[in-house]
This record gives C-alpha cells, structure tokens and sequence, in this order.
C-alpha cells in the first residue's frame, strides 16, 4: 500500500496528533496521504485510495464505515478510546501497523453489515445501513415499549421492553453485549435479535440466519394510544417512531472491510480487552 486516507476524531486531541505523526511518518516512506479531522463524506476520499485508517474509538469508525460504505476500501482502525472492538489496533503499535502496511503484510476481513427501513403505512420514512446494530429505544418517559417480531413474514415473538436490538456479528460486542446478548466472532453471518430490559422471565436474545428478514412492529400499549420511540442505526438517531411503524432489516448488499494486521485470533482479542477492562475496574 502507498496511497492512503486518515480520519481523526475532532473530539480526541490525542488522536489528532498522532494522525499528524503518522501521515509524517508514511510520507517519509514514500507514501502519499490525505488527512481530516472530523465528518467526511465519499467526495473527499481520492482516487486509488487504499486504505482509510481511522483515530478515534470504536464510534469513530462506525461513522466513517457508514459514510464511506460505497467507497469499497478497507480500514484500519487506531483505538484512541476506551475499550476499542473495532479499532483493534492499540496506538503504541501503530508505526509498526504501518510498516505491515506498506509491505503488504496483512489480511482483509468482510464484516456483514445491517440495510434497515422505517416504514410508515406504505412509506420508508427513513432508511439506512449499520455495521453494528439497528435499535429501538423508548423516546420519552419510563414507559414499557410494546413490540411484535416477525420474521420472513411469520410472527416469531411478542415484547415488553425498554426497547429491542437488531446487530451483526461485530455488534454483538456493542450494545447488545451490554444488553445481555451473546458474543459473536465477528466472521461470522448471523443476526441477533436482543430485548433491553425486558419485562418478562423467560426472553431471550435469538440468533438468526444472514439471510432473515426480520420486521419489528411497535404495538400501542396500554397507556398510551400512540407510543413514542426512535429508532438507531449505530448510534445516530434515523427518526422518531410512532405506534404501527415498522423496522424492516435485512442483509446489506454492502460488506465493510477490515484490516487484519495480527495473527492473533478474535478470542485471544475479547480475552484481552475483558481481562483489561477488568483491571481497570478494580483500581
């Protein structure tokens, strides 16, 4: 690789700098680089363009991957945030992550991605697609969201909740863990369906196939005759959603893809940043 593109979180002084320490760095080796700071758009990134290496948490490449989704270039993420699944690679790594850059000496891996539409009577109010996850979180006040879960057409599973998470394998370390849900080798092509907070004894999150349609329905409950939710897709609030309007969420046709700099595995990985996490919490 010789031609690269880096994204800096605006909010992380620390990783702004080291985004102007790198593009430094692979300039000196010959490389040719561009580097923002803050929102970018698929009109900034140039052409022959191969790798777009991101400064920030795991946030900061969502957003980018989000954006740059038609882009087809694969990322390499630089953890300058706190627990960090997506960008893997640590920054006191980071000159040598660019050194098996510029050689080469690294492996490309797909992670699947989420197409969702918000549908209101027979109109997509809003669409979008997710590398982590799409939710539905309750808009106002303590009340208990209602929800009717269908998939490929047939009914599957009634909620009570504070809302209801739809993610890939690589959001299964995100919300959805936090929520209860189980961890997924992000190679993997599945769909996790996981209630937040739910008000019954016995519900679960479900794994499904890649290729299932799954469809939430929000149901008025008793309270209220119109409820009153939002809908997420990685965090960034698509729209407001109202009693009857439907999620629709699929398989995206579009795949993000990753930089694999390490040959040690995903689990090694989660061993690592669990054990971490851990150790900080105890001090």
């Amino acid at each position: 690789m010789k031609k690269f593109f880096l994204i800096a979180n605006e909010e992380k002084i620390e990783g702004i700098e080291l985004c102007s320490k790198v593009k430094t760095y692979l300039e000196s080796k010959g490389c040719h680089v561009k580097a923002v700071t803050g929102y970018v758009k698929k009109e900034m990134i140039e052409e022959e363009t191969e790798c777009i290496i991101v400064f920030g948490g795991d946030g900061t490449l969502l957003n980018a991957a989000r954006e740059l989704q038609q882009a087809d270039i694969p990322f390499l993420g630089i953890n300058v945030g706190r627990l960090g699944f997506l960008a893997a690679t640590e920054k006191d790594d980071v000159y040598e992550a660019m050194d098996k850059l510029i050689v080469d000496d690294y492996v490309i891996e797909p992670r699947m991605m989420l197409q969702g539409q918000v549908v209101r009577g027979n109109d997509i109010i809003a669409e979008g697609v997710a590398l982590n996850d799409m939710v539905i979180n309750r808009g106002g006040g303590l009340s208990i969201l209602e929800f009717d879960m269908h998939v490929n057409g047939l009914h599957l599973n009634s909620y009570k909740a504070d809302g209801l998470i739809v993610s890939t394998p690589t959001g299964s370390t995100a919300y959805s863990m936090s929520a209860g849900g189980p961890i997924v080798k992000p190679s993997a092509n599945l769909i996790v369906v996981t209630p937040v907070c739910p008000h019954t004894l016995n519900t679960r999150s479900i794994v499904l196939d890649s290729t299932d349609e799954v469809e939430v329905i929000v149901v008025a409950n008793r309270k209220y005759e119109n409820e009153l939710c939002n809908a997420y897709f990685d965090g960034e609030k698509m729209c407001g959603l109202e009693t009857g309007d439907k999620l629709v969420v699929r398989r995206a046709q579009v795949s993000t893809k990753m930089i694999k700099l390490s040959s040690v595995g995903f689990l090694e990985i989660l061993r690592r940043k669990m054990s971490s996490n851990e150790n900080c919490e105890t001090k």
